[in-house]
């Protein structure tokens, strides 16, 4: 069936329409992943986006019921060169098309995505609809720019779960993520003698696997849950996920760090991170056209050591606006000397923007897993 893309500025991008058949809407970013496509659909954090990825084939390898980053997809919609009609690999359960159909996501195929990249990248991430019923180029110009805006929209609540639960080492979904080379097998890890409350604005299912792999007993909160609650589930330790939309807005969280700061060692990735700097007295912004990918080089700014990083985000903290007599800048991105790591200098308290747990991408950086464990022991001394 045809399909248009329509950007808010007037550009239209004609192709195939995939998946379900209908509209989506959303600001439009790109990924520069090579794999890992599932885990993109999936990954929360892509709530309220249309998502284009720079990798021409998608869908060759097939979808299956591993490699999911959350029970379904949350992209609003997808943009690619191709879609495969057929999947080739063993673990293939269904061919990403039926995938997106089912979960009623817009696609569009056979779109000329380097040039829409290069658009982005020269105008910025835009307002955007994906329609394979309408076929008025106006109409749906008109539509994109009636979206409402990422900036200022609170998006982690609509997200995050609505109740308290334990995320069980022995859940089969525990069981799915990869492992580095010479690392334990999937889904084993030491005996839980740790506790760690995770406050959900969006969190992705390795995230928790990685803490189970550290020896940790995972209970996963709510967005809203109050500083008070968590500290009466007296945990060893706090994490703050990652998660969509923009960080300013979400006072509540801010408000609870502020509470639970130096009570107890946290953790923080992705929009947690920002939610650290924000509650620390930072300030965040809107980066242009975001950071999505797996190929990413962040640099230790102690040891000068480079790591290739997974990103999804699309706002940062100006590092400026943080008081550095009390915080240490830690990761600096090579791409644009964003700030991507911050330590806090007398508590334990340290956040990272990018995403250690991959999925997809590199393992360069899961060893902020192993130091979150080496915080809360060394808190519980």
């Amino acid at each position: 069936m045809p399909a248009m893309l329509a950007l808010e500025d007037g550009r239209i991008f004609r192709g195939e329409g995939h998946g379900a058949k209908g509209e989506c809407f959303g600001e439009v970013v790109f990924n520069t992943s090579l794999s890992g496509y599932q885990e993109i659909f999936t990954d929360p954090s892509y709530a309220g986006q249309i998502v284009v990825l720079t990798n021409p084939q998608i869908g060759n390898y097939g979808a299956n019921s591993a490699d999911s980053e959350a029970s379904r997809p949350y992209i609003e919609g997808l943009v690619t060169r191709e879609i495969s009609a057929i999947s080739s690999n063993w673990r293939s359960q269904q061919v990403a098309d039926e995938y997106l159909e089912r979960y009623n996501v817009p696609a569009i195929s056979e779109v000329d995505t380097r040039a829409l990249v290069r658009h982005l990248r020269t105008h910025g991430a835009m307002r955007g609809v994906i329609s394979s019923i309408e076929t008025d180029e106006a109409k749906l110009v008109a539509k994109a720019r009636s979206i409402n805006k990422v900036e200022g929209a609170d998006l982690a609540r609509l997200v995050s779960t609505k109740a308290l639960y334990e995320w069980n080492r022995e859940d089969p979904r525990n069981h799915d993520g990869g492992v580095p080379f010479g690392e334990e097998e999937r889904g084993a890890g030491p005996e839980p003698d740790l506790h760690v409350v995770a406050y959900d604005f969006g969190i992705k299912h390795n995230i928790l696997r990685m803490l189970v792999r550290e020896g940790c007993r995972v209970t996963v909160a709510p967005a809203e849950t109050s500083a008070e609650d968590v500290l009466a589930l007296n945990p060893d330790g706090i994490f703050l996920s990652n998660g969509p939309g923009d960080p300013e807005p979400v006072t509540y969280a801010q408000e609870n760090i502020r509470k639970l700061a130096g009570r107890r060692p946290m953790f923080g990735i992705c929009l947690g991170h920002q939610l650290i700097g924000l509650a620390l007295g930072g300030r965040s912004y809107k980066l242009k056209f975001g950071h999505h990918g797996g190929n990413h080089p962040v640099q230790q700014t102690r040891t000068g050591k480079v790591e290739i990083t997974a990103h999804n985000h699309n706002f940062a903290i100006d590092p400026d606006s943080l008081r550095q007599s009390e915080i240490e800048l830690t990761h600096i991105n090579l791409n644009d000397n964003t700030l991507e790591g911050l330590r806090h200098r007398s508590m334990p308290l340290f956040s990272v923007q990018y995403h250690p747990e991959a999925s997809p991408g590199p393992h360069d950086s899961h060893y902020h897993f192993r130091d979150f464990r080496k915080m809360m022991e060394e808190w519980k001394r």
